[in-house]
């Protein structure tokens, strides 16, 4: 049987069992619960009541994060010649089009996000098998393959986000880092679960927001009353 470590003993100490917290007052416990070393990130885990297999009860997005998500996004723009230079202004880490194309088929893929233009698409979905798995694959409905790079790429740098219910319902995401003060991690809480809520599809029934809970990097989780959010 796994040893239960002192700080993990100290941090499920500090949790009432059974409690649903306000997101305000879960903010301010996720820090006093996380005991890494390094800046961790907090995330949220929303449990929906739909049946992902069904594509009418799928649900994805995307939604700009007031207070950003405290990470460095490295962003590859893969853009005619003629929008290199806007991307790059914007702050694109790297701009290009075939150099790039030929690293990732050869399995560079050190990279946060890809955006890139509708008539390049042709060249990119060969790359569906290196890209796909690890989510990387460009699409339109993230606002990811636009003509407007520039203005995505700095939407991206903001600290927008997108999301994806997975196969068990439960949309995952990463809101910030345990740095931020309770009150900047509460409302980029209440921006990803408001997006979420004007997200249910018309074919979900019953409960749709099952549960929520909030956690960084190895800490256990804090369960949130959804009113609290919602």
């Amino acid at each position: 049987m796994a040893r239960i470590s002192k700080n993990k003993k100290q941090a499920i100490s500090k949790l009432e069992k059974g409690k649903k917290y306000d997101i305000n007052d879960a903010a301010s416990l996720v820090k006093e619960i996380t005991f890494t070393k390094f800046d961790a990130s907090v995330d949220i885990d929303v449990k929906l009541g739909v049946d992902p297999r069904k594509a009418n009860q799928m649900v994805r997005g995307v939604t700009t994060l007031p207070h950003g998500t405290g990470k460095q996004i490295r962003v590859l723009v893969l853009c005619t010649p003629d929008k290199e230079q806007e991307a790059t202004e914007a702050g694109a880490d790297y701009v290009g089009l075939d150099d790039y194309i030929e690293k990732i088929t050869a399995g560079w893929t050190d990279i946060d996000i890809i955006i890139t233009q509708p008539q390049v698409m042709a060249k990119i979905g060969k790359l569906g098998r290196v890209l796909g798995p690890r989510g990387l694959m460009p699409n339109p409905k993230s606002g990811t393959v636009t003509q407007e790079v520039g203005k995505a790429v700095l939407d991206v740098k903001k600290g927008k986000i997108d999301f994806k219910v997975d196969k068990y319902g439960i949309i995952h995401a990463g809101i910030g880092k345990v740095s931020f003060e309770p009150d900047k991690i509460a409302e980029n809480a209440r921006e990803l679960v408001q997006t979420i809520v004007k997200l249910k599809p018309t074919a979900a029934k019953g409960t749709y927001i099952q549960s929520i809970f909030l956690s960084s990097t190895m800490s256990p989780g804090i369960e949130i009353e959804p009113k609290s959010i919602v």
